[in-house]
C-alpha cells in the first residue's frame, strides 16, 4: 500500500513536470485585425522607377535590338528605369493585318522576331541594359495566340470555339489575325508559366507587361507570379485597371482613367472633377501598396484618333508633370520625350526621327525628381497625395505628398484663363523652392499664386 502511494506521488509529480514543461497556449488572433491587400513583394529596384516603353520596329532605322542598344546611353541620362519590350516574338503570317503585322500575333513563345535580329542579340541588349543599371521586362501576350502558332496543330484543344466549334478571336473585336486560348486547360497553364520562366532565366528578363492581362484569369497569374519570383525577384505590369490584380500577381496596373480624365479636361470635356474622382477611387478603391502607371501616351494612345500627346495641346506639359510628381509611375512612350509629333505606324514601317526638344530636358529633371525625392516614390515607398483646398478648387488642381523626410505641393492650373489662388489650409505653408525656376517661395497664410493658363508650379521643401 505503501509502494502503490509512493507510485502514485510519483504519477502525479510527472504529471505536474508535463503540465509546467506544456508550451504556453498562443495567443489569440484578433479577426478584425486588417490583412493587408497586397501579398506582392515588389522588388527592391522600383520603389522610385520610371518605365519606358520600347517599340522596337519604329525606334531605329535598322528596327534591331543591335541599333536599339546604342540609345541605352541616352534612356541612361534620361534617367529611365525599366525598358519595356513590345513583343519580340516571331508575327503569324496567316490573317495578317498590315505588311508586316501585329507584334501581339504571336507565332512561337521561345523564338525570336528575325526583323529584331537573334535570340543572342536580345540577350546582349538586356545585358547592356543591366550593366547600365537599368532593367528590361517584355510584353508578354498570354491571352491569344497567331493563327499559324505551332500550337494551332500541337494542341488544339487549347483554344477556345465559337458556337460552330471553330476557332474564334477574342469576341466581340475586330482582332481578326489571332485566336483565343483557353485557360480551362491545365497543359496550356503549364505551357504558358514553363514560357514565361525561360525568358527569365536563359535571357535575364526581369518581368513581363502582360497585354490584355484581365482576359486571362487572375489564379493563372498569381501561379506564374509565385515560380517567376523563386527564379528572381520580377516586375509584373498589367494591362488592366482591377483592383484584384494587385493581390499576389502584378506590382502594377494601367491607369487609363487618369488618362481619360486629363484627356477630357484639356480638350474641355470636363472640368477636374473627373480628375477628384479618379484619385478618390485610386486612395480609397485601390490598395495603398499598388502601383498605377500614368502617361499620355503609349503604343495604343500614340495619337490615335486624336488622343496621342499633340490632343493635349497647351496642357501637356502640365499633364507630364502631374503624371510625375503625383501618385502612380510615370510611363514614356519612345519619341515622346522629344515631341515626336506625328502617330507611329502599327503593321507597317516609321521610323521615329531623333532630336532634343524643350521637353527633353522636362523629362530628365522631372525623373531625377522622382529618383531623389522620397515623397515621389512608388507603392508604400512614397508618400499619400493628399488635397488642398483652394479658392477655385474646379479650375485648379493642389495638393501635397510630404513624410518625415520631404516635402512636395504642387499646384495645376488645368484651364485656358490665367488664375489666382489663395490656399484654404496650413498643410501647404512652408519655405521651399520653385521646381521648375530654382527660385525660393514661401506658402503662408494669405499668400496667393497667379497660375499661367495650364501652368503649374512644383515646389520642393528642401531638406533640412
Amino acid at each position: 500500500m505503501r509502494h502503490l502511494g509512493s507510485l502514485l506521488l510519483l504519477g502525479l509529480l510527472s504529471a505536474g513536470s508535463l503540465i509546467a514543461a506544456a508550451p504556453a497556449a498562443a495567443p489569440a488572433v484578433d479577426p478584425y485585425q486588417p490583412i493587408p491587400y497586397v501579398k506582392v513583394a515588389h522588388p527592391e529596384w522600383t520603389k522610385n522607377a520610371t518605365i519606358y516603353q520600347i517599340n522596337t520596329r519604329q525606334f531605329t532605322p535598322e528596327g534591331t535590338f543591335r541599333a536599339a542598344e546604342k540609345h541605352l546611353p541616352r534612356l541612361k541620362a534620361l534617367n529611365v528605369d525599366i525598358l519595356w519590350l513590345m513583343p519580340v516574338h516571331p508575327i503569324g503570317e496567316k490573317n495578317r493585318k498590315g505588311v508586316l503585322g501585329s507584334p501581339y500575333s504571336v507565332k512561337d513563345y521561345l523564338a525570336v522576331n528575325p526583323e529584331f535580329g537573334t535570340f543572342e542579340d536580345l540577350k546582349h541588349f538586356v545585358d547592356a541594359a543591366h550593366a547600365q543599371g537599368m532593367k528590361v521586362i517584355l510584353d508578354w501576350v498570354a491571352n491569344h495566340t497567331a493563327w499559324d502558332n505551332a500550337l494551332v496543330t500541337q494542341h488544339p484543344e487549347w483554344y477556345e470555339r465559337d458556337w460552330k466549334g471553330a476557332m474564334r478571336p477574342t469576341p466581340w473585336w475586330d482582332w481578326t489575325d489571332i485566336i483565343n486560348l483557353d485557360y480551362r486547360q491545365p497543359g496550356l497553364r503549364k505551357y504558358m508559366i514553363e514560357a514565361l520562366k525561360f525568358w527569365v532565366r536563359e535571357a535575364g528578363v526581369d518581368g513581363y507587361r502582360c497585354d490584355v492581362a484581365g482576359f486571362v484569369p487572375i489564379d493563372f497569374w498569381n501561379q506564374a507570379r509565385k515560380e517567376l519570383d523563386a527564379i528572381k525577384p520580377v516586375f509584373m505590369l498589367a494591362e488592366w485597371e482591377s483592383r484584384d490584380m494587385h493581390e499576389y500577381a502584378f506590382d502594377m496596373t494601367y491607369a487609363w482613367s487618369w488618362y481619360e480624365a486629363v484627356h477630357k479636361i484639356a480638350k474641355g470635356q470636363a472640368d477636374l472633377g473627373a480628375l477628384y474622382n479618379y484619385y478618390s477611387w485610386n486612395e480609397s478603391f485601390y490598395p495603398r501598396n499598388s502601383m498605377r502607371m500614368t502617361f499620355v501616351s503609349n503604343h495604343d494612345k500614340n495619337s490615335w484618333e486624336g488622343t496621342g500627346p499633340e490632343a493635349f495641346g497647351e496642357a501637356l506639359n502640365a499633364a507630364i508633370v502631374l503624371s510625375v510628381v503625383g501618385e502612380g509611375m510615370p510611363l514614356i512612350y519612345n519619341g515622346q520625350e522629344n515631341g515626336e509629333p506625328k502617330r507611329l505606324k502599327f503593321f507597317e514601317k516609321d521610323t521615329i526621327v531623333w532630336n532634343e526638344q524643350p521637353v527633353t530636358e522636362l523629362y530628365r529633371r522631372l525623373f531625377a525628381l522622382k529618383k531623389s525625392n522620397t515623397a515621389l516614390w512608388n507603392a508604400n515607398w512614397g508618400a499619400l497625395m493628399v488635397h488642398v483646398p483652394n479658392s477655385v478648387n474646379s479650375e485648379v488642381l493642389s495638393f501635397v505628398r510630404q513624410n518625415k523626410q520631404d516635402k512636395v505641393f504642387a499646384v495645376f492650373n488645368f484651364t485656358k484663363a490665367a488664375k489666382k489662388v489663395k490656399f484654404q489650409e496650413a498643410l501647404c505653408h512652408g519655405s521651399y523652392v520653385e521646381f521648375l525656376s530654382g527660385k525660393p517661395a514661401v506658402i503662408a497664410d494669405g499668400t496667393e499664386l497667379e497660375i499661367e493658363p495650364w501652368g503649374c508650379r512644383v515646389f520642393v521643401q528642401p531638406r533640412k
